[in-house]
């Protein structure tokens, strides 16, 4: 992949003199969905698919930006001066966010760089292609403009580029998860406090399969940024009844103690989701450290119904990927993962189930929805690399 690389971008900017080649991995979140920006816990693992990218360092201010993704944009050029998010520049606001939210650290970058891209991961899929472009980018400027910033750092200059450069309010996880991944490990994050521990995933004789519904989403014109004041407003309700920073500390009896004082039903369904999924994701990790894979699944189909009862996020294409997959011998767990209204869901299979499963829930998507449904069986791999 890295003479590959190169040689593009050769083609592209005229030689390859002086760059470098980068990875960053998409992520997966095992459990714990739509707790990471009301302080609960989350179970993500990095994937071994990713974004690749070539740099090098300008003599001037410049910024060159290509994709191979999205090769009939061409070269998209901006400067270091002046920096702003515009819907002309598509992918290009992720680079030039990171790059603001940098020299808002006061990490001004010296000079511009010549920047390509690559991802084999589903563009719109819920496995976290902007917060890989994200970290990767963090990780180039780290390496060749030299600041001294962590992994952890990255993933907190990532999530601020989002929330503040392209306005979507997203928690945490997906950047953390990207920036700190672990070959064969998940993270078991805290998101009020960042404390996590790598968690080995033994699936005994199963396989992680990813299903893509095909239904693109943006996330800055999606409901997640009202499900997330929804939960706002909750947490405000219960703030005058206990004390709270979050829902996420909150246990189930301690919520149901204190529900009456959230007069709105939506924000009451909201909350109740919030708190039962952390729940969740605590029971799931100690399962999994017992190997106790069974458990882990029958808690992975109850945060399905919990987003799509409570959270209202899965829709019609994600629940048919759930519920076909519900339905084949040899599942163990199903559940949409990311955002939802769209994107994917993540299953675990048994070995000796996946061609079977494959078959039968994307033929069963294909009557119901009217499109197909793309499967990819995945490995969890590490965090971002130079190559």
């Amino acid at each position: 992949m890295k003479e590959k690389m190169l040689r593009r971008f050769a083609e592209i900017f005229g030689d390859s003199q002086g760059a470098e080649v980068y990875f960053a991995p998409g992520r997966v979140n095992l459990i714990g969905e739509h707790t990471d920006y009301n302080g609960g816990h989350v179970f993500p693992c990095a994937l071994t698919v990713g974004t690749y990218g070539a740099a090098r360092k300008r003599a001037d201010g410049r910024l060159r930006f290509y994709s191979m993704n999205f090769e009939q944009l061409g070269v998209m050029e901006s400067s270091l001066e002046g920096l702003r998010p515009d819907p002309k520049a598509d992918w290009t606001n992720y680079p030039k966010g990171v790059i603001w939210a940098f020299e808002e650290r006061g990490m001004k970058l010296p000079c511009g760089m010549d920047l390509l891209l690559y991802g084999n991961i589903p563009n719109g899929s819920g496995l976290s292609s902007s917060a890989s472009v994200e970290v990767l980018t963090g990780f180039i400027l780290r390496d060749l403009f030299g600041f001294d910033v962590s992994n952890q750092d990255l993933a907190l200059i990532g999530q601020y580029s989002e929330n503040h450069f392209n306005g979507v309010n997203c928690g945490i996880m997906d950047q953390f998860a990207i920036a700190m991944g672990k070959k064969e490990h998940a993270i078991f994050l805290d998101t009020a406090d960042l404390s996590y521990q790598y968690v080995p995933v033994k699936l005994e004789k199963a396989r992680i399969v990813i299903a893509c519904s095909n239904k693109r989403r943006g996330l800055g014109d999606s409901k997640y940024n009202e499900r997330r004041r929804e939960c706002e407003s909750a947490l405000a309700c219960l703030q005058k009844v206990t004390d709270i920073a979050s829902l996420g500390e909150l246990t189930l009896e301690r919520f149901e103690q204190y529900s009456s004082a959230i007069p709105d039903p939506v924000w009451l369904r909201r909350a109740r989701h919030a708190v039962t999924e952390n729940r969740r994701t605590l029971e799931a990790v100690e399962a999994l450290e017992r190997d106790d894979v069974k458990r882990f699944g029958e808690l992975m189909n109850a945060s399905h119904v919990s987003l799509r009862d409570d959270y209202e996020v899965t829709g019609r294409e994600l629940d048919t990927l759930a519920e076909e997959a519900w339905k084949v011998e040899g599942v163990i767990g199903s559940r949409m993962t990311g955002a939802g209204f769209g994107g994917c869901s993540v299953s675990i299979v048994r070995e000796d189930a996946v061609a079977v499963f494959i078959r039968q829930v994307g033929e069963a998507y294909l009557e119901k929805i009217g499109y197909a449904a793309d499967f990819y069986v995945v490995d969890i791999g590490d965090g971002p690399v130079k190559l």
